[in-house]
């Protein structure tokens, strides 16, 4: 294992991932930390982008820790991601939850197309 903590796979897929998901790819930040736990990959992006890093129901986000535990795997270290509130104000799992609802009725609401 490489004597500097700051590189890694791991690092650089979360990285590679969520700035191609993010409207504000210049504002995300990894920070990656190797303790006796294993790896620790602190997320932060901008507060408009939570949704779609944290996703519906949280499913984005458990998909790319689940990928994290693959690549951990291959090197038999432990991985873990924690994505970090945006500073200026807190996102509620609440507003999420009701914008999530809010889309998913205007998708029942458009009429179905015949074929």
């Amino acid at each position: 294992m490489a004597d500097d903590t700051s590189i890694g796979a791991d690092k650089d897929f979360v990285e590679y991932v969520i700035k191609s998901i993010v409207s504000q790819p210049d504002k995300v930040v990894v920070t990656r930390t190797v303790d006796d736990m294993g790896v620790l990959l602190t997320l932060q992006v901008a507060k408009e982008d939570m949704g779609k890093v944290i996703g519906r129901s949280g499913q984005t986000a458990k998909s790319i820790r689940i990928l994290l535990r693959v690549i951990g795997s291959k090197e038999n270290i432990r991985v873990n991601m924690k994505i970090v509130e945006p500073e200026g104000g807190e996102v509620k799992g609440g507003e999420l939850e009701e914008e999530a609802e809010k889309e998913e009725k205007s998708i029942m609401d458009e009429p179905d197309l015949e074929v």
